[in-house]
């Protein structure tokens, strides 16, 4: 609390020079709550991690390959290394040697609740920083861009947005794809059946089985999900990006003290280069649990993040 605040609460509580403290209790609580919340609120994430020792990190189970199960249950890939950076910073700064990473499963409609109720500290995976969720959560430097497309039958007829009429397209649930399709049907009074489901593993499923004439999702996330694929070479993707996204690592908004040190991690793997290393071992490289090469040079967008990494949402 600012020192001014703090000596208006003292004059407001001890109105009298030797007045007892109790009878006004109540005026110091009250001047307590009225500072400001992130200063009372952001030590506590990081004084809980001290005296536990766990550090709590999301994951997601199926968006490949950025935070998914291999083929031995284990969670790899790309986002999820990145947050074992920032555990390794965290370490560092808070002298834990032996900090213990909590592996927590979220999906697209639960990892924000579940960040808010305390059950993650950090989540890294797929999620798009944007104007809305900053409303709810704290965002660190942007770890990826993505543009949002369609992925369809290489004998589809769809090549765009506006071939969806009639069709039927499966997005996953609480996802900004699934906030665009509904957006852009509704503007454009394109009549297509929207199926929303809980992750972007069962949306490729349905699309896989013939159930859903096309995927709309992140283009990253669409190469991913062809990589697990039983025919790999049956899927395209197709389309004008209805947008450019940029994802990051979620914390609670309060969480100023978390948020810089996690910054500061992934700031400096980011202009120190190595993190073109990460980049290559996930979109270059054969990867789990097909051992498919998403064969993806990094976009130039991409390459301008890593030279001058910055919290922005492109929305």
């Amino acid at each position: 609390m600012p020192l001014p605040v703090l000596a208006h609460c003292l004059r407001a509580a001890f109105p009298h020079r030797f007045r007892s403290l109790f009878p006004h209790a109540g005026a110091l609580l009250a001047c307590a709550l009225l500072g400001p919340p992130a200063q009372a609120q952001a030590p506590d994430t990081l004084q809980r991690i001290a005296q536990t020792g766990v550090v709590n990190i999301a994951y997601r189970e199926s968006s490949v390959p950025f935070s998914y199960y291999d083929s031995h249950h284990r969670v790899v890939g790309y986002s999820y290394e990145l947050a074992l950076k920032a555990v390794e910073e965290l370490r560092r700064e808070l002298k834990l040697p032996s900090l213990t990473i909590r592996q927590v499963p979220v999906t697209s409609q639960n990892r924000i609740p579940m960040l808010q109720n305390g059950s993650v500290d950090i989540e890294c995976g797929s999620t798009t920083h944007n104007r809305e969720r900053a409303k709810q959560a704290a965002f660190s430097v942007s770890i990826f861009v993505i543009s949002t497309r369609l992925m369809v039958h290489k004998n589809s007829d769809i090549r765009d947005f506006a071939d969806l009429a009639g069709k039927r397209v499966v997005v996953t649930a609480g996802t900004t794809s699934e906030r665009l399709l509904r957006t852009y049907a509704e503007a454009q009074g394109v009549r297509m059946q929207i199926q929303a489901v809980r992750d972007h593993g069962v949306s490729f499923e349905l699309l896989e089985r013939g159930e859903a004439d096309a995927f709309m999702m992140d283009d990253a996330l669409l190469y991913g999900e062809r990589a697990k694929a039983r025919r790999p070479d049956d899927w395209i993707l197709v389309g004008q990006p209805m947008s450019s996204e940029v994802y990051a690592c979620m914390m609670r908004r309060e969480d100023h003290a978390l948020r810089e040190i996690v910054d500061r991690a992934l700031v400096r793997y980011m202009k120190s280069g190595e993190i073109m290393a990460l980049y290559e071992r996930w979109f270059q490289r054969p990867i789990p649990p097909s051992n498919l090469n998403l064969d993806w040079p990094p976009t130039p967008a991409l390459r301008e993040l890593y030279r001058s990494p910055q919290s922005k949402s492109l929305d």
